[in-house]
């Protein structure tokens, strides 16, 4: 393994795709940690609709930079990315290579290449802003930013309402899309170096993948879940009730549509979602993708990803070292839930 300065290996893709299986593959052979890159799954009590990965399937890995705040706390990419670098340096003292696994594209990009902080936020602004939406009704900002900043409302959801304002703020205040910023600041920091590895599959299985998680999500306890919080005071107006499952679940919950139709809108959301995720991150020339299948088990693929690490010159590709993936993945394959993926 390379000493001089060491890497931080980043694992990303779409949601559904198996990340999380992979990386504690990966996080054992290393000897690692995985440092989790996911911007829902910062909120405490939000376990289910976020997939995160309970203390059982963690396996003995730690997961960190999960579990931060409460649902009606505030959290962003700037918070995250210095208490990222915290947990990075911590690792690389102790000799260790990180491992960052997530699908939240920003947060992965401002922690391996830096972060254009722009102006403070102006909060007069935002709320002229939001009463705007209010007026002219939903998807109002996101059509605003369409004409201001197309690059970036194509990489956003309409209901994104925290990033779009944000953008829209940016926009007005200096005259300039916050995406041509982007551009300009071209995230030039290298803390570190870093090895981007995606994955992919084909669209359709990818989408299989979807509809299987989301009905075990739902057989887990998603209604429940996002009833509890719902009771605990969290309103759905809330940028964390906003998120994929809860967003679908709570219209359910205060009977705008049936069960079906939340059930539906939840799958072809996280599709939505998923397609948006793989045109970020396909936006980066660093990344090496890895196309894998459904037939593919976690194993597998975390085998394909440390002969890469291997050809980089990160890890040592002993003997011992494939007996003990090759042993792990056998004593797991039969007990994995069918569609229980990242």
């Amino acid at each position: 393994m390379m000493r001089d300065k060491l890497p931080v290996v980043f694992l990303v893709g779409p949601t559904a795709i198996g990340k999380s299986r992979v990386a504690i593959h990966v996080a054992k052979a290393l000897g690692t940690e995985i440092l989790t890159a996911d911007s829902t799954q910062v909120y405490r009590g939000m376990d289910i609709g976020t997939d995160k990965p309970t203390p059982a399937e963690r396996e003995g890995v730690p997961h960190r930079l999960i579990d931060l705040v409460e649902p009606d706390e505030p959290f962003n990419v700037g918070l995250y990315r210095r208490l990222a670098l915290q947990e990075i340096a911590r690792l690389h003292a102790e000799g260790r290579v990180p491992l960052v696994v997530g699908g939240t594209g920003l947060y992965v990009r401002a922690l391996a290449y830096g972060l254009w902080e722009g102006p403070p936020a102006d909060w007069g602004l935002r709320r002229q802003l939001l009463e705007e939406e209010e007026a002219h009704g939903s998807g109002h900002l996101w059509r605003r930013l369409a004409q201001a900043d197309p690059a970036l409302a194509a990489t956003l959801h309409a209901r994104d309402r925290n990033k779009i304002v944000r953008a829209l703020e940016v926009a007005i205040r200096t005259g300039v899309p916050l995406s041509e910023w982007h551009d300009r600041h071209q995230f030039r920091e290298r803390p570190f170096p870093s090895v981007m590895i995606g994955l992919t599959m084909d669209r359709s299985a990818l989408y299989r993948r979807i509809d299987a998680r989301v009905l075990r999500e739902i057989d887990d306890g998603l209604v429940e879940e996002t009833r509890g919080l719902l009771a605990l005071g969290y309103d759905e107006s809330l940028g964390s009730m906003k998120a994929l499952g809860y967003r679908q679940m709570t219209g359910y919950l205060k009977g705008r549509y049936g069960w079906e139709e939340a059930v539906r809108r939840l799958q072809r959301d996280t599709r939505h979602f998923a397609k948006r995720q793989l045109t970020w991150f396909r936006s980066d020339p660093a990344l090496t993708w890895l196309t894998i299948t459904e037939q593919d088990s976690a194993g597998q693929v975390a085998q394909r990803i440390l002969d890469h690490l291997s050809r980089a010159g990160i890890v040592s590709m002993g003997t011992p070292l494939r007996q003990d993936l090759a042993a792990t993945d056998a004593a797991g394959a039969g007990t994995q839930r069918a569609g229980q993926v990242a």
